[in-house]
């Protein structure tokens, strides 16, 4: 068999957790996760807590644990991150470099449909409500 198979119920979190080249980190409340401006160099999973992202025009989004994040910045961007990234509560974070994402991407392409997915749920809240939902 050349390509193995990803099981359907494996979540992002799953893969990104997997990688061997992965690291975790924990910070507390109000700790920057990146800054806007900042070379964006990696993809972070949320493990445990809410992570806030403030955009430039002050739009908000949280990520809860089991999100991605920063992978807009990383694939579609200029090399640095357009948002601000702050802990609200105390959180454990996964960080992979992005040439270990995109190679992980490649592998598994069934993670760019749950990213894209992700997306459309971001998407749909920052609609309907305009504010961060905790």
């Amino acid at each position: 068999m050349l390509f193995r198979s990803t099981p359907i119920n494996t979540t992002p979190l799953e893969l990104l957790t997997a990688q061997v080249d992965s690291e975790q980190f924990s910070l507390p409340t109000g700790a920057h996760v990146f800054s806007r401006g900042a070379t964006a160099n990696a993809i972070y999973a949320v493990k445990r807590g809410i992570v806030e992202l403030e955009g430039p025009d002050s739009e908000r989004i949280c990520y809860r644990p089991g999100e991605l994040f920063s992978y807009q910045d990383i694939v579609w961007r200029r090399g640095t991150h357009r948002s601000d990234a702050v802990a609200r509560t105390p959180v454990e974070i996964l960080h992979l470099d992005r040439l270990r994402f995109l190679n992980l991407l490649h592998n598994h392409p069934t993670l760019a449909v749950l990213l894209i997915a992700q997306q459309h749920d971001r998407l749909r809240e920052q609609r309907s409500s305009g504010t961060c939902v905790y």
